[in-house]
Order: C-alpha cells, then sequence, then structure tokens
C-alpha cells in the first residue's frame, strides 16, 4: 500500500513542478494566394503544459504573468509551393522550434490566442501532401 501512496504522490509532484514543455512533431498547411492551392508540410513545434496559477487576490503592484510553451529557439526553412503563376514567387518560409521552454507568450512572433484556426487550415479547395 505504501508504495501505491508514494507512486501518487510522485505523479502529483511532478505534475505540479515538472514541465512537460517539450518539441513535437506537427503537420502544417501552408498556402500562398498567387499559387491558389495548400501545401502540408512536417515540422516540430512546442507543446506540452507549463506551471501557471490565477491569483484569488489581484495585487495592482505585482504583475502575473502566464507563462505558455513557446520556443526558445527557432530555425526557418524554405519550401517551393507549386502550381504558382509565372510572375509570382513560389518561396514559402516557415518557423521551426529546434528548442522549447516555459516562458511568457510573444505576441510579436506568435499567435497567443486560446484558438486559432489552426495548423490544417487551407483557404483553397485543393491540397497537396
Amino acid at each position: 500500500m505504501k508504495s501505491v501512496q508514494l507512486y501518487f504522490l510522485l505523479c502529483c509532484w511532478k505534475a505540479m513542478c515538472c514541465n512537460s514543455c517539450e518539441l513535437t512533431n506537427i503537420t502544417i498547411t501552408v498556402e500562398k494566394e498567387e499559387c491558389r492551392f495548400c501545401l502540408s508540410i512536417n515540422t516540430t513545434w512546442c507543446a506540452g503544459y507549463c506551471y501557471t496559477r490565477d491569483l484569488v487576490y489581484k495585487d495592482p503592484t505585482r504583475r502575473n504573468t502566464q507563462k505558455a510553451c513557446t520556443f526558445k529557439e527557432l530555425v526557418y526553412e524554405t519550401v517551393r509551393v507549386p502550381g504558382c503563376a509565372h510572375h509570382a514567387d513560389s518561396v514559402y518560409t516557415y518557423p521551426v522550434a529546434t528548442e522549447c521552454h516555459c516562458g511568457k507568450c510573444n505576441r510579436d512572433s506568435t499567435d497567443c490566442t486560446v484558438q486559432g484556426l489552426g495548423p490544417s487550415y487551407c483557404s483553397f479547395s485543393e491540397i497537396k501532401e
């Protein structure tokens, strides 16, 4: 019985104290208006949970910054979107996360909304993989 209790306490400690923010494989859909269809790409991004709390008493002198699982480092990769008009630029550059951490969401480079369009959203009817 003690081993079950110890295991339960260890799981609770891990859930409360340890972040599970890590790289994960995702598929995103990229599109260019000049090409009129979408391309699915496999890449890596950050996903998981970060320790956070919502204070009952809001102290105006102390900022309550919620942390999110976000990239610490990233690189950019490029792909050519086929089917573009001759005058159009068919190159699409997208970010690839190489390291993750729990930190403040940077609104300048990241969609920090609760629910966006999703990585598989396509404005056009034709999707190429």
